[in-house]
């Protein structure tokens, strides 16, 4: 059984996630945790579980989504893999966090890239790899056909989508409703989507619902 622990983190109320099952190994996605309570709460989560972290992951590379990658990659020694078309906007997190209001330290080198076609792997859990561009060039989501859930950053919200005119223009409106319908709505209606903002929803929800699509 996987368990998803979601952490909602930083001034822009992020989603951060801890994907764990009865293994012990878990993977931290999207890890945007940057006040001292958030780093507390996470490492805490962690050793109470008695969890073992072995990957960070990333849907996509804006800032808020990755502030809290180095507390994370130097306290349990594991390694930050993204999709190669998102490594500049590592350059540019300073920037676009102080564009927000908020401080952040360099991020070292990712450690490997993934991309559409490899999977995830850790404990007894496989995790699909889905490249959906559009809000960011290299965003990804994570796709677990046995538990029927996707977690899916920003790309699509509960009633929304992700925006496509931050600044450093790197999101493509077109681009990312045609990924959505042809990448996403694919999947099974009752497919869980855990989305890097808000709520959880549906893909059967927002193929019916959303107004983008309607």
């Amino acid at each position: 059984m996987i368990t998803i622990k979601k952490f909602v983190v930083n001034p822009i109320d992020e989603n951060s996630f801890v994907i764990s099952d009865s293994t012990g190994e878990c993977v931290f996605i999207d890890p945007g945790f940057y006040y001292d309570k958030e780093l507390s709460e996470i490492s805490n989560y962690i050793t109470i579980n008695n969890l073992n972290p072995v990957k960070i992951l990333s849907t996509h590379c804006h800032f808020d989504h990755i502030m809290g990658v180095e507390f994370i990659r130097e306290k349990y020694k594991i390694p930050f893999q993204v999709h190669k078309d998102d490594t500049f906007l590592i350059e540019r997190a300073i920037k676009q966090a102080n564009m927000f209001g908020c401080k952040m330290n360099p991020l070292k080198p990712v450690d490997s890239f993934i991309e559409e076609g490899d999977k995830v792997s850790f404990g007894n859990t496989e995790l699909e790899i889905i490249h959906v561009p559009g809000h960011s060039p290299g965003h990804l989501i994570f796709y677990n056909s046995d538990e029927n859930f996707i977690i899916a950053g920003d790309v699509l919200f509960r009633g929304s989508i992700g925006r496509t005119d931050l600044p450093g223009g790197s999101g493509n409106y077109n681009d990312l409703i045609s990924n959505i319908k042809n990448k996403m709505f694919s999947l099974p209606d009752e497919t869980k989507v855990y989305c890097g903002h808000g709520h959880e929803t549906t893909i059967g929800f927002e193929k019916n619902t959303n107004p983008f699509f309607n």
